[in-house]
């Protein structure tokens, strides 16, 4: 029998998990396959191990691995196959495939104009845009971010759309508010390549109260969330996922 585990990231925040939960039963709603289950790889219960025992236990004999990620960074390439590789072996007559994360897509950059324009009442002809990824020690994740803020300009129009990170990446998140906040420019907004709310969104929220002061008018859009995009984006990586 066919099974979908949708491995979610994690977070310590209730609201967090809460809100992935809710997404992904949206999304399970949509999926026309007998048995699926959630799991975190790390902050939340239940974790892959317990997920794929719990499909196991239901009857399943094909588990479709679903990342719930934007890219491909280290969970996917590292953490998520390790697990699996672990689990083929105590569970070798179950056959095991693995998805992709949603990548690059025109639809997601898309959510991200649709949320400058539901944080901005009026768009000023020298505001700054500041895409931010949560970064990755893999280059690759440059290289995406980079490509979705040009994009990102194309969609909008807006003159300066620059890319930076809160992690492991540079031009850090941190260092390019403070650089904005100097400079001649009458509004930034803060564009967040989150899927879920939690640690990244409450960190951004601080660094925009400590560095921004009431020097510029500085918005912070929604993160991306449980837009209708997102679910078909994820729905789309499930079905892709089934072989």
């Amino acid at each position: 029998m066919q099974a979908v585990l949708y491995v979610s990231h994690g977070s310590r925040y209730a609201d967090a998990t809460a809100e992935a939960i809710s997404f992904l039963e949206t999304v399970k709603e949509q999926v026309d396959i007998p048995l699926q289950e959630i799991c975190f790889l790390e902050l939340a219960t239940p974790d892959m191990k317990q997920g794929i025992a719990n499909l196991v236990t239901q009857g399943a004999t094909r588990i479709a691995i679903v990342p719930v990620l934007l890219l491909q960074a280290g969970h996917y390439y590292h953490d998520i196959p390790q697990v699996i590789e672990q689990q083929k072996a105590l569970y070798p007559a179950i056959s095991f495939t693995y998805g992709q994360p949603l990548g690059v897509q025109d639809r997601v950059t898309q959510i991200l104009a649709e949320r400058m324009n539901q944080a901005v009442v009026t768009m000023k002809s020298d505001m700054k845009v500041l895409l931010v990824g949560r970064g990755s020690s893999n280059p690759q994740t440059v290289i995406d971010i980079e490509t979705i803020a040009n994009r990102l300009k194309k969609i909008t129009g807006v003159a300066h759309v620059e890319a930076c990170y809160l992690a492991a990446c540079t031009p850090a998140f941190e260092g390019k508010l403070r650089a904005a906040v100097t400079e001649e420019n009458s509004q930034i907004v803060i564009v967040p390549y989150i899927w879920f709310t939690g640690f990244l969104m409450r960190h951004i929220q601080q660094r925009i109260t400590e560095i921004g002061g009431s020097k510029r008018e500085i918005i912070l859009c929604h993160h991306l969330g449980k837009h209708p995009a997102m679910q078909e984006a994820l729905k789309d990586r499930v079905i892709e996922a089934i072989v």
